[in-house]
């Protein structure tokens, strides 16, 4: 698991710009989301808002939210993490989006890099994986090869160079997010938002992060499944006019 980074003010982000909203789409994470939160709100005092849309867990994911502080939106029944992300970048009010997963894979004290790309003409900071450090157990080689080939993928049909197409780690500009007609339910929402700022022409950094294993629970993806729903939502996004 990440440890907690010392705390970090607006005014020692280089490139950040505005205030912040951090969002996390959660489901049966009790036993990671009080310790993610924790670690945002060590790196990001001032942040505007925590938003944890808590997506049909069956545990304690959403009052141990609301203890760390957060703003809770509860989902019922499970409707998928694209939901829960839609949900949670249409209620949320900063002029920067930080998304990171609630299962403790990322280090909130990456976010300080995240915002710190965000100059001028910035539409997206990417947390890169691949560029950065993979720790044992962050990822199974199926997944990684799977995630490798769709980001070769996605940089052929975009004419991009992202390195990992997949990541959930991510700094976006909140007007753009909430003006996306996003419409993903499940995982496929990565790959749609990239895939929408790529199409428009829009310019998207990635910084190197860090990568953990899960700190417990268990992940919804199902490789196939989710596999599929990846591709089609890559292919299609790219038939679709600017």
């Amino acid at each position: 698991m990440p440890s907690l980074a010392s705390s970090t003010t607006a005014a020692d982000r280089p490139g950040s710009k505005g205030t912040v909203s951090v969002l996390l789409a959660a489901h049966n994470e009790a036993a990671t989301i009080a310790s993610v939160i924790a670690g945002v709100r060590t790196v990001l005092p001032d942040a505007l808002e925590v938003v944890v849309v808590d997506d049909g867990s069956g545990d304690a994911t959403a009052a141990l939210a609301e203890a760390a502080g957060a703003r809770v939106i509860r989902l019922h029944p499970n409707r998928g993490k694209g939901v829960a992300l839609r949900t949670a970048i249409q209620a949320s009010h900063g002029d920067w989006l930080v998304l990171i997963d609630a299962d403790g894979q990322d280090d909130p004290a990456d976010i300080t890099l995240l915002l710190a790309a965000t100059g001028d003409g910035v539409a997206m900071v990417n947390g890169s994986r691949f560029i950065g450090r993979l720790h044992r157990g962050a990822i199974s080689l199926p997944n990684r090869l799977g995630n490798l080939a769709f980001t070769g993928l996605l940089d052929l049909l975009y004419g991009a160079r992202i390195t990992d197409s997949q990541a959930g780690f991510r700094a976006v500009r909140g007007d753009l997010a909430r003006g996306l007609e996003l419409s993903s339910v499940e995982y496929e929402i990565e790959t749609e938002m990239l895939a929408a700022l790529l199409r428009s022409g829009l310019r998207v950094v990635e910084v190197p992060v860090e990568r953990y294993p899960r700190g417990g629970g268990e992940t919804d993806f199902r490789r196939v499944r989710n596999g599929l729903r990846i591709l089609r939502t890559m292919i299609s996004g790219r038939l679709r006019r600017r």
